[in-house]
């Protein structure tokens, strides 16, 4: 777990964006070292890793060194039978000085020490499932924003080539017309379509420059910054259902649920401890003394060690301890009932996930073949219409086809993709 984690928050060199592409996997490190929920996250468990001490579940003993040193000025009278020894003196000095070095050390509190260092160590396993859950949120977020683009740029590729093909048809309709074969209306036509399509294009830049722009809000860099991204949507074939639900269980947040529950238990055993007797261990030096400028006594000193043990046994007490028990049990089975809620909730997502990814996966094929389809019907209208066998109408049709479909098959690369994403980020499985 710690080399993982050693792994996740791995420093990674500056990336000068304008002078190469940005990659997936620098992406993602690029937005683990800056992300400050996983700086959050990863306090947390130093802090859960400090905590976990036996001197904090109270297992160490506690020593503890006092020293008092009073000066005082008091009037003295003192009449004995004897009158001779009466004593009346005003303003004399006194001095006290008490001094103790005193150590306890618990024997036995019903193993309450036991179940808290118990409690301490889940607690800081579980902060680093948090972390990995953090790192897997942010990893997959960087994840999904990436492709986006990728997806966008292909819609802008997409629109590329089709204004390339308007611009060649408004070059035949002149060339045509030149020699008399086509009129205005064709020639008005052809250009207004060429137009809008660059408009298009315009709007489509800038739905892919905001994409850049959240991209690099997720990296927590300057939203300024320059991002070049040049990457095609690979998917992973070979997801099967049966191994992705034997997976589930190494998700941290259901691992973390489920250390929920034995800290939920460990506190249940620590409440009931409380109805035992505990036992203590006491041992110290202690040094008094106590100096008189008149009086009776002009000296008393003591000075020595000391051991001795100690119980308390708890009699009765309103019923706190035993309703602190009851509570602490219900509060286990609460715990209980959460992770087996988050068990099926993850179950139930990993299940639609995975329809989302398989229904993808079977249009993905079907898909490919109709966008490769409707490129050669551009490319043959193209030179039919060229030769006058078909209308400007015929190629419109032809280009919103083309259109259609590449935009069909990048929004099922990317509909699969998002769902593998989501598979692997449920079944601990991300790359990072």
């Amino acid at each position: 777990m710690k080399q993982l984690i050693i792994a996740i928050l791995m420093v990674m060199p500056g990336i000068g964006f304008s002078q190469q592409p940005l990659e997936l996997k620098d992406a993602v490190n690029i937005a683990l070292r800056n992300s400050l929920s996983v700086e959050i996250a990863r306090n947390n468990v130093k802090i859960s890793g400090i905590n976990n001490n036996y001197g904090i579940a109270g297992g160490l003993p506690y020593v503890n060194a006092t020293v008092t040193d009073n000066e005082q000025s008091t009037n003295i009278d003192q009449k004995y039978s004897d009158a001779t020894r009466n004593t009346q003196r005003n303003n004399v000095v006194n001095n006290s000085l008490q001094g103790a070095l005193a150590g306890s050390i618990l024997l036995f509190n019903g193993s309450r020490v036991v179940n808290a260092k118990g409690r301490l160590g889940i607690q800081e396993q579980m902060s680093q499932q948090q972390l990995v859950t953090r790192t897997m949120a942010v990893a997959a977020n960087v994840m999904l924003k990436y492709y986006d683009i990728v997806r966008q740029q292909s819609y802008g590729k997409t629109l590329e080539n089709s204004i390339a093909v308007s611009r060649k048809k408004l070059d035949i309709i002149k060339a045509q017309q030149s020699v008399g074969m086509a009129n205005n209306a064709d020639l008005f036509q052809a250009q207004v379509d060429l137009n809008t399509q660059l408009l298009a294009q315009q709007s489509q830049q800038l739905i892919i420059d905001q994409d850049k722009t959240d991209l690099l809000n997720l990296l927590t860099l300057n939203p300024d910054s320059q991002v070049v991204i040049r990457d095609t949507i690979i998917i992973d074939k070979d997801l099967s259902l049966d191994s992705l639900l034997k997976s589930i269980d190494n998700n941290p947040e259901i691992i973390a649920a489920g250390q929920q529950v034995d800290i939920a238990m460990s506190i249940q055993r620590e409440t009931a401890a409380l109805r035992y007797p505990s036992l203590n261990l006491n041992a110290g030096y202690t040094l008094s003394r106590a100096q008189y400028a008149a009086g009776f006594t002009q000296l008393n000193q003591q000075i020595g060690p000391y051991v001795g043990m100690g119980v308390n046994v708890p009699v009765f007490n309103g019923t706190v301890y035993k309703r602190q028990e009851t509570i602490a049990g219900i509060n286990a089975q609460n715990a209980r009932i959460s992770r087996d809620t988050l068990m099926l909730n993850y179950r139930t997502n990993l299940i639609r996930n995975w329809q989302a990814y398989k229904n993808s996966m079977l249009q993905l094929e079907t898909a490919r073949q109709n966008s490769e389809i409707a490129a050669k019907l551009l490319d043959l209208v193209m030179q039919r219409f060229q030769l006058r066998q078909n209308t400007i109408l015929d190629v419109e049709n032809a280009q919103q086809s083309y259109e259609n479909a590449s935009n069909l098959l990048i929004n099922i690369s990317y509909a699969a993709k998002a769902s593998e994403i989501q598979l692997k980020r449920l079944t601990n499985r991300l790359n990072l």
